[in-house]
């Protein structure tokens, strides 16, 4: 059954997925989006967002302090509205966000990615849940003062971003969720022998691992993953520490026992902000049936796959996911 709405759905969706969306459905609820979200900077945040054609490459290394966490992160472009912070992959660091997808965004709003404890160039220790991982993730936000945020989440960065409405509902005012799943998704307790070897299996440098990972096989999927590799490596310096195993061994169990078969998927009916939902048409990191359960159980979702793609598929079709999110987040 779930192939059969997956196919359906692929065929529907995709023409979505070419054009820009229309409108927001009826049942969105408006909030206070207009108003300049950015709170009051503590005497630990000082420095402002770079002005001059933003980009992730240029963008310096900070660090705020918050419940004894260092953390690093990078700050930039327009400086107007709801900053979009996002919240990063399994085993990804600051190194591993796409210009790509941050650069434009970054042209009509503050952007923001971070290290979360135990990652790259944070402090502190590597939390073994993921209501650990989201209760960090809040005081990172706390800790820039910032009252209200959109954020844009991949992968586990997307199971805390779920906690994170359920912890923090007035925090967040819109959600991007890119190839991830409701806690006790379909086969997220454990990945396939596969998928499990991709994220083990030693390359040089270490960071070729994402091609297979996030795109297909076929022909546009291995350009796909050539380009992302040479857009990431676009910084040559103040690059981001490695994860760590001790970082991977925790934050490996936090997602097994997210996706461990049973949980009851009851708050997501407690997430109300407006969703948006995106992933590929074959994810073997999160199945991509998991991105439809999300849309139909969200009170306020709606959902794009992407052809002939994989867990990076907003990687491999930036174009259009950067415009698709930018209506998104755009619209009132």
């Amino acid at each position: 059954m779930n192939r059969i709405y997956l196919a359906v759905l692929s065929a529907l969706l995709l023409n979505v997925a070419s054009n820009a969306m229309a409108q927001e459905p009826a049942k969105s609820r408006v909030l206070a989006a207009k108003a300049d979200s950015r709170g009051a900077i503590g005497a630990s945040e000082k420095v402002q967002p770079e002005a001059a054609r933003p980009s992730l490459t240029s963008a310096r290394t900070q660090y705020v302090e918050r419940n004894g966490i260092r953390f690093a992160y990078r700050r930039f472009g327009r400086a107007e509205g709801t900053p979009l912070v996002f919240i990063q992959h399994f085993r990804g660091n600051l190194d591993n966000y796409d210009p790509a997808i941050t650069d434009p965004l970054a042209e009509d709003r503050e952007v923001i990615v971070f290290d979360n404890a135990g990652v790259g160039g944070s402090t502190g220790a590597p939390k073994n849940t993921i209501e650990a991982m989201a209760r960090d993730a809040e005081a990172f936000v706390d800790a820039l003062g910032l009252q209200h945020i959109d954020l844009l989440a991949h992968s586990m960065g997307g199971y805390v971003a779920q906690q994170m409405a359920v912890d923090r509902p007035e925090l967040l005012r819109k959600i991007v969720l890119v190839g991830t799943g409701p806690r006790s998704g379909e086969g997220m307790a454990v990945r396939t022998e596969y998928t499990a070897s991709l994220f083990v299996k030693k390359y040089e440098p270490q960071d070729l691992m994402w091609g297979p990972i996030f795109f297909t096989s076929s022909d546009a999927g291995q350009a796909a993953a050539r380009q992302y590799f040479e857009r990431t490596h676009l910084r040559t310096t103040d690059r981001d520490a490695p994860v760590v195993p001790e970082t991977a061994a925790a934050h490996g169990i936090a997602a097994r026992t997210w996706g461990a078969v049973g949980g009851s998927q009851d708050y997501l009916k407690q997430i109300t902000q407006p969703v948006l939902v995106v992933n590929g048409s074959n994810d073997i990191v999160v199945a991509t049936v998991n991105s439809y359960i999300l849309q139909q159980k969200l009170p306020n979702a709606r959902l794009i796959l992407f052809p002939d793609s994989n867990h990076g598929s907003h990687f491999q079709y930036h174009d259009i996911f950067v415009r698709e999110t930018k209506a998104f987040l755009d619209r009132d």
